[in-house]
């Protein structure tokens, strides 16, 4: 069965664009994974952590029939592979992928907790989401125009000429 998965991509480390680009085609290379959009890129302020440069955000949807634990392996393999240090929390990084909804599904187990617990008040990845998904919602949560509407977009600013090429 087919399943839903909104993925967060953010990059404020080196060439930001090419982590993003290669986050989004490594997922997207990944069997049993279809593309099915990719969102503006977003250029944003960190929210909490040590100072630190700002992030590219963008958030890609893809459709896939893996578990959500193998789904979110894969995002932290290509953490891994892209150069991320897990030091600090919230802390500058070259890449983070995080999953955010796979379908409808409910988690809280230790390694993985669905939807996002913190995705309904940032607006770095509620912003792209909405432009790649104007109806999309957050089970629990709301709607994401809504929750977007409800916290604003301080600090988040689509980043004009910036584009990730999908998958061919």
């Amino acid at each position: 069965m087919n399943r839903r998965a909104v993925i967060a991509m953010g990059s404020n480390l080196g060439d930001r664009m090419d982590y993003l680009q290669g986050g989004l085609d490594g997922l997207f290379d990944t069997p049993r994974l279809r593309f099915v959009a990719v969102s503006p890129v977003y250029q944003t302020t960190p929210v909490g952590g040590p100072e630190q440069p700002d992030y590219l955000n963008a958030v890609v949807i893809g459709e896939t029939s893996m578990p959500a634990l193998a789904l979110l392996e894969r995002c932290h393999s290509l953490e891994d592979a892209f150069g991320r240090v897990r030091g600090e929390r919230w802390g500058p990084r070259t890449l983070d992928l995080d999953l955010i909804v796979y379908g409808d599904e409910v988690s809280d187990s230790p390694g993985l907790t669905l939807p996002h617990p913190r995705a309904h008040e940032r607006a770095f990845v509620l912003a792209p989401w909405h432009d790649a998904d104007p109806d999309a919602y957050i089970r629990g949560r709301g709607k994401v125009a809504d929750l977007l509407a409800a916290i604003g977009t301080a600090g988040v600013a689509r980043l004009e000429g910036a584009v990730l090429q999908p998958p061919a």
